[in-house]
Order: C-alpha cells, then sequence, then structure tokens
C-alpha cells in the first residue's frame, strides 16, 4: 500500500532525469528495449504515470535521452580501456570493451542504436567522440585520413555484427565463440598493417 502521494513520493526519491534514466536503463537491460513504456518504468519508480511526465515529454524524448546515454557510455568504456594504450594492443583493448559493454547493457546498447532522432545535436556529438576514439587509436597505422574512418567503419562493422549475433543467440554451432572473436579482431589488425603497408609503399614510390 502506498503512503503518500506520487508528489510526496517523488520527492522524497528525489525523482529527475538522471533517476529515470538509471531506473530505464535497468528495465531495458532487464527485459529488452521493446518492453519499455512509461507504464512499466513508472511501475519500477512506483511512481503513477503522469509523475514522469514532469521530467519527460513521454516516451519518444525517453528513448532519445536513453540513446544518447548508451552512446556516451558506451565511449567512456573504451576510453577508459584505451588509456595507455597504442597500436594492436589498444584496437584489442577496445573491441573487448566494447563486447563487454554490449554484454553488460544489452538494453542499453540496442537504445543507443534505435534512436527517433538522428539530427539530435547531443547525439550526433556523442556518436562522433567514438569515432574520433577510434580515429586516435589508429594513428599509430599513419593512415591517410579517408583510409583511417574506412577502418573506422570497418571495425564498427565488426563489433555491431558480432555483438548482435551474440546477444541474439545466434552463434548455434559449437565452436568456442571467444576465439571466433579473437580470430575476427586479429584478422581485422592484420588487415590494417596491410593498408598500411601498402599506403607507406605508395608513398615512397
Amino acid at each position: 500500500m502506498r503512503i503518500g502521494s506520487d508528489k510526496k513520493m517523488a520527492r522524497r526519491m528525489k525523482l529527475d532525469v538522471s533517476i529515470i534514466l538509471q531506473k530505464a536503463t535497468e528495465l531495458v537491460d532487464e527485459q529488452g528495449l521493446d518492453q519499455l513504456s512509461i507504464g512499466s518504468l513508472a511501475e519500477k519508480l512506483e511512481v503513477r504515470p503522469p509523475s514522469l511526465y514532469n521530467h519527460l515529454d513521454g516516451l519518444h524524448e525517453l528513448k532519445q535521452k536513453l540513446a544518447i546515454q548508451g552512446v556516451k557510455k558506451l565511449n567512456e568504456a573504451m576510453l577508459q580501456a584505451a588509456v595507455g594504450r597504442s597500436g594492436d594492443n589498444a584496437i584489442w583493448e577496445i573491441s573487448k570493451a566494447y563486447r563487454q559493454f554490449v554484454s553488460t547493457h544489452p538494453g542499453l546498447y540496442d537504445a543507443s542504436t534505435r534512436f527517433p532522432d538522428a539530427n539530435d545535436s547531443e547525439l550526433q556529438q556523442a556518436q562522433e567522440s567514438v569515432v574520433q576514439l577510434v580515429v586516435q587509436v589508429l594513428q599509430a597505422y599513419k593512415l591517410k585520413e579517408e583510409m583511417a574512418i574506412h577502418m573506422v567503419r570497418g571495425l564498427r562493422s565488426i563489433l555491431h555484427g558480432f555483438t548482435s549475433i551474440e546477444q541474439m543467440g545466434g552463434f548455434g554451432i559449437p565452436l568456442d565463440i571467444n576465439e571466433s572473436f579473437s580470430i575476427l579482431i586479429n584478422t581485422f589488425i592484420e588487415g590494417i598493417h596491410a593498408v598500411a603497408n601498402n599506403e607507406d609503399i605508395s608513398n615512397r614510390s
């Protein structure tokens, strides 16, 4: 039985956007993004749905904020993994951090790839931060700017594809998934070295 009004409950909990996003993240990680609704979130927060409209315009804005938070947290995880590392080791560490993030926050990661508004400046800035982080990691290979972007896209495709299939349980053949991941990243790294060598030869010819 609830004691007091939703207003009192919200005040006692110090309900704000950060608390709402924290609970929304827990909810989508537990149940999946498609199960998120204002009603389900209100139930988790133990408030009535109208209380959430004091902080959000609705589900659309909530999903947009989750997307931004997801991209930012992914960038934080990759940045922390890259600190003090360079070259092949850095690629390995940010790749493992990416995979671990998706495993730990499957719903939040899903939200970060299914945003309602692609033109949101805050979202674009967060996405650009991830790109620039990988570009910085790739500086060790002295690639031309255009080629570096191609490599960023390649690594993103590998990581997103692998982790998405992994989360869906799509790797049904009884082979070690960790070994598959290692082979994939090592192959990508070998490819970077091949591209870097070709560019170096081209520059000297």
